[in-house]
């Protein structure tokens, strides 16, 4: 009923810049909270940067002053703009968004299906 859409990522040299991109579709009412996690060969996924619905963002600290989160409310997207980028930041990023459906009360947890940021010179 809900699709994530991820775009954005790739191989970037350390200190290089990317921009991650996620778009919500389907039979959306309205999204509460969004956000990025991440999760590296042989650890747990691990969250990154979160933003509600009224704009409130949290971050990681191992990412703050290096990543930015944002979202688009009209376009059900949410951005994760990472500069500074090192070779820890080296994962498979996942968006995610609890979307509350047309004709529902409570919100539902969904997920995308996972980008690869690889920073390595």
């Amino acid at each position: 009923q809900v699709q994530l859409v991820e775009s954005g990522g790739g191989l970037v040299q350390p200190g290089g810049s990317l921009r991650l991109s996620c778009a919500a579709s389907g039979s959306i009412f309205s999204i509460n909270d969004m956000g990025w996690y991440r999760q590296a060969p042989g650890k747990q996924r691990e969250p990154v940067a979160t933003i509600t619905g009224g704009g409130r963002v949290n971050l990681a600290d191992s990412v703050k002053g290096r990543f930015t989160i944002s979202r688009d409310n009209a376009k059900n997207t949410v951005y994760l703009q990472m500069n500074s980028l090192k070779p820890d930041d080296t994962a498979v990023y996942y968006c995610n968004a609890w979307v509350i459906l047309r004709g529902r009360l409570s919100a539902l947890d969904y997920w995308g299906q996972g980008t690869q940021v690889t920073v390595s010179s």
